[in-house]
């Protein structure tokens, strides 16, 4: 974060025509590792198939996603096993940081509670003026007091653990916007870049669980 709040890329992700070092790169994905030390799992934690959804906070695509297709997944492959959904912040901007940090201090039994008031309430805390505040108040739902929100609101080890998940997704998945996911069995990775239909997940999951 620059002093005026703003991300600042390490190493900015530029569009580019697929060559043989993207394709190399792609056949390479097996052998990445996400860190998943202090990311929350919906589902159970033996599902075969992972999806790591890159979001952010302030993409109105995300929240489509997590409003409106997530149930329909939830419901077909999460609920009956066969798949578990991490969420990985990609903050796009200072007040998306400010909540993917702040939601990291949320009881991990309330964290997707919580994501789901942060969609829902998008344009009224986006919009405003005092969005910290705002925060705050929907933090204190879940015990979090207004002083425990503003320091983790500004705490630099959770700051730079998001940080260096979202540089990784620029880098090796090539996650240039939110949202975008990363589909992973133990056969291998599948990267998916914007908001599709439930039936394109559909489709992926089951060409995943099929191997």
């Amino acid at each position: 974060m620059d002093p005026e709040g703003n991300i600042v890329f390490v190493n900015e992700a530029v569009a580019q025509d697929t060559t043989q070092e993207d394709k190399n790169i792609a056949s390479d994905l097996n052998n990445v590792n996400i860190s998943v030390d202090y990311l929350n799992i919906l589902g159970d934690e033996n599902a075969p198939v992972t999806m790591y959804e890159y979001s952010s906070f302030g993409c109105s695509h995300c929240a489509d996603f997590h409003l409106s297709t997530l149930p329909k997944l939830k419901k077909e492959f999460i609920d009956t096993g066969k798949l578990k959904l991490i969420f990985v912040d990609f903050p796009i901007d200072k007040k998306s940081m400010q909540g993917a940090m702040l939601s990291h201090c949320i009881p991990e039994d309330s964290y997707f509670e919580f994501l789901d008031i942060i969609f829902k309430n998008q344009r009224e805390w986006s919009f405003s003026m005092r969005t910290e505040k705002i925060f705050s108040t929907y933090a204190s739902v879940f015990g979090v007091n207004g002083r425990d929100a503003e320091k983790c609101m500004k705490d630099d080890d959770i700051q730079n653990r998001i940080l260096g998940n979202r540089q990784q997704a620029i880098e090796v998945f090539k996650v240039q916007g939110t949202p975008s996911f990363v589909l992973a069995n133990k056969n291998g990775k599948e990267v998916i870049h914007g908001a599709v239909s439930f039936d394109d997940f559909k489709n992926a999951i089951n060409k995943m669980l099929e191997q």
